[in-house]
């Protein structure tokens, strides 16, 4: 259809959708063709992806609790492997066999207990000096005149900084980690390669071997960080295997930081686009953090959140789903559904219908997002109140990732 934001061709009778994810316009400005969605068709089948997506807010935080949905491949996250087509890809395949994000109870219970009280908020909070002297410490090492990359110099060390420490390993190590992270997380990108898979299943199995080691310097010892508390936990006198502690550790820091960065960058743009005195959306603790929460709601780090059927339903929006079927959640479009919001392109903090979904929800909901809040109100607010004057001298592009979301540079000076 021609006045569509952008190059796509939609059949409204079937709701099909063929639309390039790599598609320029799409990349840089997705809520465009979202807006054009939300008037037509909020759920629709992307050819492209071969599922059904679900775009409204109020489907999307459903689905999100339903649990004849879950995350886990049904028979088993291996029985993707089983034809041996897989065998380059062992290495990452063991990890995400133990991951947390891909199981479901009685597994993905017992080991989400063992992790989540260090992310309760009450323990979080005991963190917010250090999130804000490390902060200060970056901005003391900008050049003095800019201009300065944002990402690398300031919106990756401050959740990476974290995450290791929390984590208790070596924070002189988190290039490399960021680096596994990335060439891991590519495998979830449309249209990946042999080479993507090759370059992941490689950076799987130097981040796990980096861990063992880690692991094998720690075992004994009674530190109390969050690798100790692994290596010691028990939940009904079980003790987490050393694959399903790798896996565990992995996951905690590649989502500990991965986001983040992408909403720190994001959250940075939205602000100065805005122009003014930035200060204003942080002068006191609440004006924070719901400056956070519109920031979270406008521009999400992660767009495409998947699920599997696990029986045979038929939904609401006129949707029938088999068992093993996948659905896509498009978080970043429910978050701008202007049935759930009023001017949902429009940045106000203030709104009464402030509510987002870019944590997930449900069981699946992100065991850090008290972490990456807090992050997030002190970071900021310590950015914009040492330079009020901070101003953009590029425009920034949005990295070819969908369905995470982020920047590619975002060059600044001041």
């Amino acid at each position: 259809m021609n006045n569509s934001p952008t190059v796509i061709d939609f059949d409204p009778a079937t709701r099909r959708l063929r639309l390039d994810p790599h598609e320029p316009a799409f990349v840089q400005d997705p809520y465009a063709t979202y807006a054009w969605l939300h008037e037509r068709a909020p759920t629709f089948f992307w050819e492209e992806y071969g599922l059904w997506c679900f775009g409204g807010f109020d489907a999307v935080n459903r689905l999100l609790r339903d649990r004849r949905f879950g995350r886990e491949r049904p028979g088993g996250y291996l029985s993707i492997a089983a034809d041996g087509s897989r065998t380059h890809l062992a290495a990452f395949d063991g990890l995400e066999a133990n991951s947390l994000l891909e199981l479901e109870p009685p597994v993905h219970t017992r080991l989400r207990a063992l992790v989540n009280r260090a992310f309760v908020s009450r323990q979080v909070e005991r963190l917010r000096p250090r999130v804000e002297s490390l902060a200060h410490a970056l901005v003391d090492a900008f050049p003095d005149d800019g201009p300065v990359d944002l990402l690398p110099a300031f919106a990756a060390p401050v959740p990476i900084t974290v995450i290791a420490e929390m984590m208790g390993v070596p924070v002189k190590r988190g290039a490399e980690m960021l680096d596994w992270s990335h060439r891991m997380v590519a495998m979830y990108m449309h249209g990946r390669t042999r080479k993507t898979e090759d370059d992941a299943n490689d950076a799987a199995g130097e981040f796990a071997d980096f861990l063992r080691g880690c692991l094998a310097e720690r075992r004994g010892s009674q530190a109390d960080d969050l690798l100790g508390v692994l290596i010691s936990a028990q939940e009904d006198g079980q003790k987490l295997s050393e694959d399903e502690l790798v896996a565990s550790a992995i996951l905690l820091l590649n989502a500990g930081h991965e986001a983040t960065v992408h909403q720190l960058g994001n959250a940075v743009r939205t602000i100065l686009g805005l122009g003014g005195d930035p200060r204003r959306f942080f002068v006191d603790q609440a004006a924070t953090a719901a400056t956070v929460e519109e920031c979270l709601r406008i521009d999400a780090p992660l767009h495409m959140f998947t699920r599997y059927a696990y029986e045979a339903i038929e939904l609401p929006e006129g949707v029938k789903v088999r068992p093993g079927d996948q659905v896509a959640l498009l978080l970043g479009m429910a978050n701008n559904d202007p049935r759930a919001f009023a001017a949902p392109r429009a940045f106000d903090p203030g709104r009464p219908d402030q509510k987002n979904v870019s944590f997930g929800a449900g069981i699946h909901f992100c065991i850090g997002a008290p972490l990456a809040r807090l992050e997030m109100q002190v970071a900021l607010k310590v950015l914009f109140e040492r330079l009020p004057s901070l101003r953009l001298v590029a425009e920034p592009r949005v990295k070819d990732v969908y369905h995470f979301h982020g920047l590619e540079r975002l060059e600044v000076a001041w």
